[in-house]
């Protein structure tokens, strides 16, 4: 089990189970590969969904074209109540309402972290310099890595790295955040400590899609797993049934190599 933070939790009796995301009939070519295929999920408001499966299965393929980051071909993309446009044409639309968290960090190296934390809230909100950075500090500190405001990438552990990434994001209070592999590119034994990070976030009521091989995180803090291979989802289910009774063959072989 992973630790959880102390950050103030919302009254789950006052979210509104209102859909959030909404994907229908999603296709996605890259040339001539089909790497969605008739997607068709939903997802409601202060949901943390898992997705999972084998590398190429289109997982995050599917939550960049949820956060507008890449165009499709057919089908439609709601969220937060927007349409998303095949072309991307309303993109700043979606991901001001959108955080992400990318595998790699995407810090930029040549500003402090305070500054890559205060870019979005000046540039997109119109945040005066001193609203951007008290905001920076309050998420800073919920991530517990406060004093590092002053440092640059360079000089933080990937763990803090990361932290930093999710404290960016929701400086812009994203109504959704999206994780693609956040711990893949980290070593080992920091790994605890973004998870944590996540864990406490899922408990403040934040609508959370988090593609993931982390299946204790999963098992822990998600309200359904979904598992794709080949574009597809092949199946979906509470983390108890996906574990215990898996009803796909692909799922079952899958878990049989994951959980060893």
């Amino acid at each position: 089990m992973y630790k959880t933070l102390d950050w103030p939790k919302k009254n789950f009796s006052e979210i509104s189970m209102e859909t959030c995301v909404n994907l229908t009939d999603l296709n996605k070519w890259f040339g001539s590969f089909q790497v969605l295929d008739s997607i068709n999920l939903s997802i409601s408001t202060a949901e943390k969904v898992v997705i999972c499966g084998p590398s190429g299965s289109g997982k995050s393929t599917l939550i960049r074209c949820v956060n507008a980051l890449e165009p499709f071909q057919s089908g439609s993309v709601n969220v937060c109540g927007i349409s998303v446009e095949k072309n991307g044409r309303n993109a700043t639309d979606i991901q001001r309402r959108v955080g992400m968290v990318f595998q790699q960090f995407n810090l930029f190296p040549h500003l402090s972290v305070l500054k890559n934390c205060t870019l979005a809230p000046c540039r997109v909100l119109r945040l005066s310099d001193d609203e951007a950075e008290a905001k920076a500090m309050h998420y800073l500190e919920r991530v517990r890595i406060p004093e590092q405001a002053s440092k640059y990438p360079a000089d933080l552990s990937g763990g803090q790295q990361q932290r930093v990434a999710i404290a960016r994001a929701l400086t812009m209070e994203p109504e959704l955040m999206l994780f693609d592999e956040p711990t893949s590119a980290l070593d080992p034994e920091v790994v605890t400590e973004v998870l944590d990070t996540m864990v406490d976030l899922a408990e403040t009521g934040m609508t959370m899609i988090c593609v993931t091989h982390e299946m204790g995180f999963a098992k822990q803090v998600a309200d359904r797993v979904v598992f794709m291979d080949e574009g597809k989802i092949i199946e979906i289910a509470t983390p108890e049934k996906f574990f215990s009774e898996p009803t796909h063959e692909r799922t079952q072989f899958f878990l049989s190599r994951v959980l060893g």
